[in-house]
């Protein structure tokens, strides 16, 4: 895999210092985004969107600006054809693709705890945004070549309970923060807020497959991309089978690239139609799979549909498809 340090300025931003103000928006605002604030004894901040607190869609756009550390445009709009498949869509916009999307809002850091140390339940979640670039617990942050150091992080959990005090004690101790200092977010992928934060990672879900085919980060210049919103699901695999249908059959994503090489190879391999696995609906492919992630194909792991344009030569290259039908047979009655 080619290793890749974006040389350009983002990489001087602070993605905590810039999430700062929407986190305290969240915390402020809590009633008209339908969250429930808690704090430790040690006065670290739990922002509940979705485990007792019932979240929302504003919720979730706001989590979702958090999550690429302030550096994303997210918005909920409808769609503008006469007769479309699905009538909301998440719309993302970011002029720092790799720092939004790789350095923040990927949930890339494992945190787990054991049911001896929780006292109970074992606990396991993937954490995203901004704090993640506080720790860099992940190999990735090497080939970003980007550390962040600001005295306030937030980190969001996709995740249907509240973490331990052992793991916030882990995530306070790997990010060097007083515990004041961090808010931790959670938003269950069946929640609103939390299938929205989840759809609103298109363009994250196409950086990624990038990285995973050895394309020079450095090449990602913009990055903007639309997936459907889905009605949450009351069961957790179904919540979760809707929110990966929405953006590797029903995700659209436009890059701009440095050259046309890379622009018209993104085109080609990018989209999830490339994947063994592609055309069935997810929750079925996980659960054929026995619940495991690592058993399926990684190409799978991408929008539906891109356009690629080159600032070398103006040109644009296509790929992929949206499966409508797909998603209409997924979501909606007959």
């Amino acid at each position: 895999m080619t290793s890749s340090q974006p040389a350009d300025p983002s990489r001087h931003l602070s993605v905590n210092a810039l999430a700062e103000r929407l986190v305290k928006r969240l915390v402020d605002e809590a009633a008209r985004f339908a969250v429930a604030i808690h704090r430790t004894g040690a006065g670290t901040t739990i922002v509940d969107a979705g485990v007792d607190a019932p979240g929302g869609v504003e919720a979730g756009l706001l989590i979702a600006r958090i999550c690429m550390g302030g550096l994303g445009r997210v918005a909920r709009r409808m769609s503008e054809q006469a007769e479309p498949f699905w009538p909301s869509l998440i719309e993302v916009h970011t002029s720092t693709p790799v720092l939004a999307c790789l350095g923040s809002q990927y949930a890339g850091w494992s945190l787990a705890a054991s049911k001896e140390e929780t006292g109970g339940k074992k606990f396991f979640s993937l954490g995203s945004g901004p704090a993640r670039a506080l720790a860099v617990k992940e190999p990735l942050f090497d080939e970003l070549g980007y550390r962040d150091r600001h005295e306030r992080g937030a980190l969001v959990m996709e995740v249907d309970r509240l973490p331990p005090q052992v793991v916030i004690d882990k995530v306070l101790r790997d990010c060097a923060l007083a515990p004041d200092n961090l808010t931790i977010i959670v938003t269950p992928t069946h929640s609103v807020a939390g299938t929205v934060q989840v759809v609103a990672r298109v363009v994250e879900v196409a950086l990624h497959k990038t990285h995973v085919l050895g394309v020079d980060l450095g090449e990602i210049v913009e990055g903007s991309g639309t997936a459907p919103l889905p009605p949450p699901a009351p069961d957790a695999i179904q919540a979760m089978g809707r929110t990966n249908d929405a953006i590797l059959y029903g995700g659209r994503v436009h890059l701009t690239v440095k050259h046309d090489a890379v622009a018209e190879r993104l085109a080609r391999e990018l989209p999830s139609s490339n994947a063994r696995d592609y055309g069935r609906p997810f929750a079925d492919i996980f659960t054929s799979f026995n619940y495991d992630f690592y058993q399926i194909d990684p190409a799978l792991f991408a929008p539906a549909e891109v356009w690629v344009s080159s600032l070398e030569s103006g040109a644009t290259w296509h790929g992929g498809r949206v499966d409508a039908g797909l998603l209409r047979a997924q979501w909606s009655k007959p």
